[in-house]
């Protein structure tokens, strides 16, 4: 991204090649023959593309002009609001999948205040970019009801990806569908019963909080002991925390 309008592939090939072999091209055009500030450059490894990212994000590819680079994602999934709260996750994905093809999952979250009852809203996986988009054209607003209730669709933020070197030095794990009464105290209550003292503190917010762990190997003991632990009256879902850097990845989505 922030490529000078007057920037073409011959100027930006040579500059990608240098980090790897060059797989595709795709410089976006505007209706006056300039690109749009963006491009998409696929490596033919993945090694190769980090190493371009790292390189070039922020490269002053000419005097005053610094390159923002990071890496895109081919979103598959899709927001989709207007649920009736009562319907469960079967029910939604058998409907999702008879008004849309290549449907793959669907997520649905627990209200907080009630966890017989979904948010309102669910993301749909599909099978390809190509499929969600596709889905998102045929669900636009007034065309598809949902139950008799008129629906708002899209794109969903795409996950975070995060390196693996990264996720190899995360200590903190992100704990979800807790109960709105469930303290803090609670939870580290809980998370210290394996080793007393492993937790340095707990940040709960609503109906998820981040458990802060002083040892990497205590964080991942108490991940696969903990994730579907029933804790006041609610099974909680346990992962790993994914560091969020705004500038590591962008949407490409529309």
């Amino acid at each position: 991204g922030k490529l000078p309008r007057d920037l073409f592939e011959d100027e930006l090939v040579p500059l990608c090649e240098k980090f790897g072999q060059i797989f595709e091209v795709r410089m976006m055009m505007d209706f006056n023959g300039n690109n749009r500030g963006y491009a998409f450059v696929t490596f033919s490894n993945k090694q190769e593309a980090k190493t371009a990212m790292k390189q070039l994000n922020n490269y002053e590819i000419r005097n005053g002009r610094l390159l923002g680079v990071c890496a895109s994602v081919d979103n598959c999934r899709l927001f989709v609001g207007g649920i009736p709260k009562t319907k469960k996750r079967e029910e939604i994905l058998t409907e999702m999948r008879k008004v849309t093809e290549g449907v793959v999952d669907v997520i649905v979250y627990p209200s907080a205040a009630d966890k017989s009852k979904n948010r309102g809203f669910a993301f749909v996986e599909y099978e390809s970019h190509r499929a969600a988009a596709m889905a998102r054209r045929k669900l636009l607003p007034g065309r598809i009801q949902l139950w008799g209730h008129p629906i708002a669709v899209d794109w969903a933020e795409p996950e975070v990806e995060v390196d693996e070197d990264t996720m190899a030095t995360v200590k903190i794990l992100y704990v979800r569908n807790l109960m709105l009464q469930t303290t803090e105290e609670t939870i580290e209550k809980e998370f210290n019963s394996l080793k007393p003292g492993a937790v340095e503190r707990v940040k709960k917010i609503r109906d998820y909080a981040f458990v802060h762990f002083g040892q990497r190997e205590d964080a991942i003991n108490a991940m696969k002991a903990l994730n579907g632990k029933v804790v006041d009256g609610s099974p909680i879902e346990v992962t790993l925390a994914k560091p969020v850097d705004k500038d590591s990845y962008v949407r490409y989505t529309r």
